[in-house]
C-alpha cells in the first residue's frame, strides 16, 4: 500500500474558504514538553486505546523521560532521551552509525523550547511516526475531513493480490519483489524527514509546501530508493535557471548552518536544479527541487498504473513486480544512472508501462486518453491526489505469466522497437513517430513525459552508452529465452543483499 505524505495532495496555499480543523486547539497551551522514546511506544504494543491516545493528543498519560543535553552543529544545545533502547532483531547497517541521533529530530533554533521531536508529533502537523518494526495504524485508516494529511490507500477499495507463480522464472521475479519492495517503515522514515524539513523551510518561505514525490509514493519504490522532494513556493512556474537556483541556494545554506541532521547538501545546476543531501537519521539520500510540479502529477499517474488492473475478473498485480525487477536489472548492469549518461528510473518505469500497453492483448490502457479529466495537466494541485480514487479498475484479458512478460519486455526493446524513428509514449499507449522538435532531434532514446511532453531519457546523449544499453537488452533477452532462469541476468542473492 502507498500511504501518502502528510500534505501531499492538499493545497500548498489553502483557499480562504477552507475550514480549519480545530484539532490542535484541543492541546493545552501550557503543556510542558514531554519526551516519548520509541521503545516506550513499542512496549505499549499499540493497543487500540494507546492509538486513540496518540491521535487525540492526550500526552498527559504518556510517561516522561529524563532528558540529556547534546550539542548540535551550530552550537545550540538540544535534549535527548536517556531511555534505554534495547535492540530487537537485526539493525540496518546505516542505523548503527547514528546512535546519538537515531530516529530523532532537532527543532529549529527559532523554537522557544529546543527539544528532540519524538514519536508523538506536533499537533499542527498531523504527523504520526512509528518505529521501523511497528506498522502505523493510520496507514489503513480512511480519510476524515477533520484529519488533513492522509489520502485513501489504493487498496482501500479492493484488496489486491500478487499473481500465482506457476513457473521458475515467475517465482524468481516474485522472490526479488518481496525482498526488495519498499516497506511502510521505509516510507515512514522519509516522511518524518519531509515533515521536519517543511517546518524548517517555512521559516524562510512561510507559504511553501514540501511534497514527497517519485518512487517513494508512486508504487515502484525499493528499500534502497532515494527520496524526491518538491518544494512548492508559489502557484506560478518559476524560472529554473535563475529563480529556482536562488531558492535552492538559500535552502542549501539553511541545511549547512542550521540543521545538524542533514549532511552533504550539494546544489546541482542541472536543467531542473536540485539540492542533494543525506538525512543522518533515516540514512536516506534526498533530491529536492523547486516547483517541478509535473513530478507531483506523474507520481499519481504512475501510482494509478501500479495498482489499478483487473486480470480475468480478479485483481492481480503484475505491474509492480515486473517494474521492480527491471529496475534492479538495470542497476546491476550499470545502465540506471542519468548522471553517467544512461537511463534514469523514471524512464525505465515508463518503458515498462509502454510495453504492457502495446501487447496484442494489453495489460494496461492509456489512463490519460480514457480519463482525460482525471489527469488534466492544468488541474489544481490540491485535487491531483483524488485521481486514483476516481478511476475504475482496468479489465485485462492478458493472462501471461510474470516470466513471459519479462522475456517479452526484453524482446520488445531488443528486436521490435524502432529506436531511430519512434518515441515511447505512455500517454498515447503506443510508439509514435518522433516529432521534428529540438527536444527529439539527434537523440538516441526518446521517452515522452506524459504531462509536459519532454524527453525523460535525454541524459543518454552518447552513442557508446546507447549501444551498451541496446546490447544489454539483446543479451538479456537471449539468455532468458534460452535459460528461463533469472540468475543468468540478475543473480537473486546479490540483488536481495543489495536491496
Amino acid at each position: 500500500m502507498f500511504p501518502n505524505s502528510s500534505n501531499l495532495g492538499h493545497p500548498p496555499f489553502p483557499p480562504k474558504h477552507q475550514n480549519q480543523s480545530n484539532f490542535s486547539n484541543k492541546f493545552p497551551l501550557n503543556l510542558p514538553p514531554t519526551l516519548v522514546s520509541h521503545q516506550q511506544i513499542i512496549d505499549a504494543q499499540f493497543s487500540s486505546w494507546n492509538t486513540v491516545t496518540l491521535l487525540s493528543g492526550n500526552l498527559a498519560t504518556v510517561p516522561a523521560v529524563t532528558p540529556q543535553t547534546m550539542t548540535c552543529r551550530n552550537g545550540s544545545r538540544v535534549h535527548t532521551s536517556d531511555a534505554s533502547t534495547p535492540i530487537r532483531g537485526r539493525k540496518r547497517p546505516c542505523e548503527q552509525t547514528t546512535t546519538n541521533v537515531k530516529r530523532q529530530r532537532f527543532h529549529s533554533h527559532h523554537s522557544e523550547t529546543t527539544v528532540v521531536n519524538q514519536a508523538v508529533p506536533l499537533p499542527e502537523e498531523r504527523r504520526y511516526s512509528f518505529p521501523a518494526s511497528i506498522q502505523s495504524p493510520l496507514l489503513n485508516a480512511r480519510y476524515l475531513p477533520g484529519f488533513t494529511g492522509y489520502v485513501l490507500p489504493l487498496q482501500d477499495r479492493i484488496e489486491t493480490t500478487l499473481p500465482v507463480a506457476k513457473d521458475k522464472l515467475s517465482q524468481q521475479v516474485l522472490e526479488i519483489f518481496h525482498a526488495c519492495q519498499q516497506q511502510i517503515c521505509d516510507l515512514n522514515r522519509k516522511e518524518l524527514c519531509r515533515t521536519e524539513l517543511q517546518k524548517e523551510i517555512q521559516q524562510i518561505f512561510p507559504q511553501s509546501r514540501l511534497f514527497l514525490v517519485g518512487s517513494s509514493l508512486n508504487g515502484f519504490g525499493t528499500r534502497t530508493s532515494d527520496a524526491d522532494l518538491c518544494l512548492v513556493v508559489k502557484e506560478e512556474p518559476v524560472n529554473q535557471k535563475t529563480e529556482a537556483r536562488h531558492i535552492l541556494s538559500l535552502v542549501q545554506t539553511l541545511f549547512n548552518t542550521k540543521l545538524c541532521y542533514i549532511e552533504r547538501p550539494q546544489l546541482i545546476r542541472a536543467k531542473v536544479p536540485i539540492v542533494k543531501f543525506r538525512d543522518k537519521v533515516s540514512c536516506v539520500e534526498f533530491d529536492l527541487n523547486v516547483n517541478n510540479i509535473v513530478g507531483i502529477r506523474n507520481t499519481f499517474l504512475l501510482r494509478t498504473y501500479a495498482q489499478n488492473v483487473f486480470i480475468l475478473l480478479a485483481v492481480e498485480n503484475r505491474v509492480r513486480p515486473l517494474a521492480l525487477v527491471i529496475k534492479k536489472w538495470a542497476h546491476v548492469h550499470e545502465i540506471n544512472d542519468a548522471s553517467r549518461g544512461t537511463l534514469n528510473s523514471y524512464s525505465l518505469i515508463l518503458m515498462v508501462l509502454h510495453y504492457l500497453q502495446t501487447l496484442p492483448e494489453p495489460v494496461l490502457p492509456s489512463l490519460q486518453k480514457n480519463y482525460p479529466e482525471s489527469f488534466d495537466p492544468t488541474m489544481q494541485l490540491h485535487l491531483v491526489h483524488q485521481a486514483p480514487c476516481t478511476i475504475p479498475p482496468y479489465h485485462s484479458k492478458n493472462g501471461s505469466s510474470l516470466g513471459d512478460l519479462l522475456i517479452g519486455f526484453f524482446k520488445y526493446y531488443a528486436t521490435e522497437f524502432d529506436w531511430s524513428h519512434q518515441l515511447i509514449s505512455v500517454r498515447e499507449a503506443k510508439a509514435i513517430p518522433r516529432p521534428d522538435g529540438i527536444e527529439w532531434r539527434n537523440k538516441f532514446i526518446c521517452v515522452e513525459e506524459p504531462f509536459d511532453g519532454t524527453n525523460t531519457a535525454r541524459a543518454v546523449h552518447e552513442k557508446q552508452k546507447f549501444d551498451r544499453i541496446r546490447c544489454e537488452f539483446m543479451q538479456s533477452w537471449q539468455l532468458l529465452r534460452d535459460k528461463k532462469d533469472l540468475n543468468y541476468i540478475l543473480p537473486l542473492r546479490a540483488a536481495i543483499q543489495k536491496r
